[in-house]
């Protein structure tokens, strides 16, 4: 019962984090570790199960997602590609493969974060000058996205820091926006990625884990929507930082 209640607890508040920021892996796959389960049966149970605290996400930022629908239908595409080949990539690379790149990307996405708004002034000024989109962010932001959709796939921890920071540095939009639209394609990732678990690695999941994580994330998915979208754009990228950091600490230090 207790060990319910905890898995339960830990997707709640994984599916609260992810909405407003992503990094909700690292609290529930290491929950799952800690009763015991192996490290592949938590990772696809794990992914599965936060899928629904996506949607519950994605159903409360979607004013925000509506608002870029053909930014996304353009976007989508290469998440579920990255999504594929991640999941592909789990199920067949020794586990840990991804151990040393991991805290490198998070502190990337940081650092993206953080000159995020400079970068925006930057790219706003060369569409103005341009009168379209600068050639680099047309290229360079489906590219970026299919590369973490396949981290996302693999693995997906702070999956959303990544996703804010690669199109917060390339869009002129604003955070709110841009994490409505985070939000989508997080979870176009995780669904590509649960389908294929569910297709190749049926014997790996544990179902009773993602129901208890399901059920979790979806309220925290609701309730990461509410509070979210209620932050000033200046405390948004501060939860997004401090979040951030303590994800790549516990990555670098406790795992």
């Amino acid at each position: 019962m207790l060990e319910a209640i905890a898995i339960f607890a830990a997707g709640v508040w994984a599916g609260t984090i992810n909405v407003i920021v992503g990094s909700g892996t690292l609290i529930t796959f290491p929950t799952l570790l800690l009763f015991g389960y192996p490290a592949l049966t938590a990772n696809v149970s794990n992914n599965i199960g936060l899928v629904a605290g996506g949607l519950s996400g994605v159903h409360g930022y979607r004013a925000e997602a509506l608002r870029h629908r053909s930014l996304l239908l353009r976007l989508a595409p290469a998440s579920i590609l990255g999504a594929l080949t991640g999941a592909l990539l789990l199920l067949v690379l020794p586990a840990g493969a991804f151990q040393a790149v991991v805290p490198v990307l998070i502190a990337l996405g940081l650092v993206m974060v953080v000159i995020g708004p400079a970068m925006q002034r930057r790219t706003a000024k060369r569409h103005a000058e341009l009168g379209a989109t600068p050639p680099t962010s047309r290229w360079a932001l489906p590219a970026g996205v299919y590369v973490l959709g396949i981290y996302g796939g693999y693995f997906g921890a702070a999956q959303g820091v990544l996703l804010v920071g690669l199109l917060g540095v390339l869009l002129t939009i604003g955070l709110q926006d841009i994490n409505g639209i985070k939000n989508v394609l997080a979870t176009i990732v995780n669904g590509i990625a649960a389908l294929t678990f569910m297709v190749v690695a049926w014997d790996r999941i544990d179902w009773r884990i993602v129901g208890l994580i399901g059920a979790g994330s979806l309220v925290g998915g609701y309730l990461g929507a509410r509070i979210g979208r209620r932050l000033p754009p200046t405390v948004l990228r501060a939860v997004i930082l401090v979040i951030g950091v303590l994800a790549l600490v516990k990555i670098l230090f406790f795992d």
